[in-house]
């Protein structure tokens, strides 16, 4: 719902072509998290079907000791977009953790 009804682009397709789905199947977002060398703050929802991404790039970012992994409880990864209750936790984590760490 939305990406296809409330907050849809109006030029958007929703079609991909051949190659960019090539490409989106050969990307991993995890492949360089090593050199990941400043503080680092990644934010889930706990109820995310790609939760075990953000879980897998956290668990290879080694560049950093200063991490934390932030669940939003009962949230799924499209609802951290637009619930207030949940963006009201993510603004405030990311308040905290820029106030800490510029």
């Amino acid at each position: 719902d939305y990406y296809l009804q409330s907050h849809a682009h109006p030029n958007s397709t929703f079609r991909y072509t051949k190659s960019s789905l090539m490409d989106l199947f050969a990307f991993d977002a995890s492949e360089g998290m090593h050199l990941i060398n400043q503080p680092l703050l990644m934010m889930a929802g706990s109820r995310a079907d790609t939760f075990y991404m953000t879980e897998q790039c956290y668990s290879r970012a080694t560049g950093t000791l200063n991490k934390e992994l932030f669940l939003i409880p009962g949230a799924t990864h499209i609802k951290t977009y637009y619930v207030p209750e949940y963006v009201d936790q993510a603004v405030g984590k990311l308040a905290e953790f820029f106030g800490n760490n510029l």
